[in-house]
């Protein structure tokens, strides 16, 4: 049997100590502003008309993931940018990712909601971003944007950290969302794609 290239291995053990690191931080360390955000988040959610998510590049994919799962809550959401996505309105929640908070598409996006009455939730590392300042409910994320090449708050390449605490994240926010609701998993899974 062949044994794994050292260099997966490594890369694989240094992603699971970065991960553990920032959960037993974030255990730790966790304070109410921190929990407030998360509340406020999912409270904004909760409470949306519909949700929309915008997300650029890796991030951008890691957020359509919490779009899939809020859909299969029941929760009207759309993806910026899709040919079907509608204009954005008061009532409505744009829920955003960018690790630098200064994605000009991602912040053009938020003013444009803010413009719209719509509110605006922002998962960022940059808590005094343009994003962040337009944002209703923020949580900072003690990750490295991808312009941080300093390797101090990430080992990983560019934003890779960042982008997996958005999945981490986004599926904290459906499980505390989905707990709320009360539903079974056989209540949602009717929602599951069926075209594939």
């Amino acid at each position: 049997m062949a044994t794994p290239d050292t260099s997966v291995s490594e890369a694989l053990d240094l992603i699971r100590r970065e991960l553990d690191t920032l959960i037993d931080g974030a255990i730790a360390e966790a304070n109410d502003a921190e929990t407030d955000a998360f509340e406020a988040v999912a409270d904004l959610l909760a409470d949306a008309e519909r949700v929309f998510v915008v997300g650029a590049g890796r991030s951008g994919l890691a957020l359509r993931m919490t779009a899939m799962r809020l859909m299969h809550l029941g929760l009207e959401v759309h993806v910026v940018g899709e040919v079907t996505t509608p204009a954005i309105a008061a009532g409505d929640v744009l829920l955003t990712a960018s690790g630098s908070g200064t994605t000009g598409a991602i912040v053009h996006a938020a003013e444009n909601a803010a413009e719209a009455g719509a509110r605006i939730a922002a998962i960022t590392t940059a808590a005094d971003s343009p994003l962040a300042r337009l944002a209703t409910a923020v949580v900072v994320v003690p990750a490295a944007d991808k312009l941080d090449r300093s390797g101090t708050a990430s080992a990983q390449y560019a934003g890779g950290l960042f982008e997996q605490l958005v999945v981490v994240l986004g599926d904290a926010l459906f499980h505390a969302l989905w707990k709320r609701s009360g539903a079974s998993a056989d209540e949602l899974w009717p929602r599951h794609a069926n075209l594939e």
